[in-house]
């Protein structure tokens, strides 16, 4: 699947100045919404990572995401499954899960995201489970943006990678764009200002 050519037919390849949730910049943007807003698309890209993820053999229980943005594709790749789907949300800054959802003693769970940077936010979701009683085994996603190491795609872990060395993460693509501290940004030393889309933006 040549999930690059997908983002670009939804308008989802975004060209520009940004700042990203990590606080770096970078000149393109990945805005996945876009993309899943198509029901029937989403649920498309979600059964071919399920394929995937199934290749590998990996065994569990649920999928949990952290909203806002992993909702819509945790919850078409649990559908892919037939499994069990969760989410975890940030109250006062903190990762944290409510709405009566309960972790099972433990319970196997994948980690879905819609786009995976550093993967610090399915980390926190990650340590939410483990600290309630779960295992989490794995992580999934539409797209890594090259700092991960993918399992199926076999790209090398770069240094701010956040994810477990140890646990396999599986996704559809790769998108390696460069990004920059806002001091060393060549965006700024042209007179740019960064704008800030997606979840915790526009």
């Amino acid at each position: 699947m040549d999930l690059e050519s997908v983002y670009k037919e939804c308008g989802a390849y975004l060209n520009g100045h940004f700042l990203l949730s990590s606080g770096k910049h970078s000149g393109f943007y990945l805005q996945s919404a876009k993309v899943l807003e198509n029901p029937i698309l989403a649920g498309k890209l979600c059964k071919e990572l399920c394929l995937i993820i199934k290749k590998y053999g990996l065994e569990f229980d649920s999928i949990c995401s952290p909203a806002l943005g992993g909702i819509l594709a945790g919850y078409e790749l649990a559908r892919a499954f037939e499994k069990r789907f969760i989410f975890t949300e940030r109250v006062n800054k903190e990762m944290t899960l409510r709405r009566g959802f309960e972790v099972k003693p433990k319970e196997k769970f994948i980690i879905c995201e819609d786009i995976i940077t550093t993967g610090g936010s399915a980390l926190e979701s990650a340590k939410i489970l483990e600290s309630l009683g779960g295992v989490v085994v794995g992580f999934a996603a539409l797209a890594n943006r090259g700092f991960c190491k993918v399992e199926n795609l076999n790209t090398p872990r770069k240094a701010n990678a956040k994810l477990p060395e140890n646990l396999p993460l599986f996704t559809l693509g790769n998108f390696d764009f460069e990004i920059y501290d806002e001091k060393d940004c060549p965006f700024c030393k042209q007179g740019s200002k960064a704008i800030k889309p997606g979840s915790r933006g526009n």
